[in-house]
């Protein structure tokens, strides 16, 4: 499932991938425009609808915490 996480966060910036920090916003790798492209392309990827509750920038500052969003598919399930 990582893999795949990876694959749609490369077409968003192919450059977060490699980012090492703690923040993709203040590091310039990822704004709040690219933050609804990519949880539009998590849905259409794992056919899943994520609440706009959880689009919010803790769970999209790293690579690992968007990971740790998506781990628990089911309950984006609809």
């Amino acid at each position: 499932m990582e893999e795949r996480i990876l694959k749609v966060i490369d077409g968003i910036n192919e450059e977060i991938r490699d980012y090492k920090g703690d923040n993709l916003f203040e590091a310039g790798l990822l704004d709040s425009f690219q933050v609804i492209d990519l949880v539009n392309a998590l849905e259409e990827e794992f056919d899943i609808e994520i609440d706009a509750k959880y689009v919010i920038e803790e769970n999209f500052k790293t690579i690992e915490a968007i990971v740790s969003l998506m781990q628990p598919l089911d309950k984006w399930r609809t």
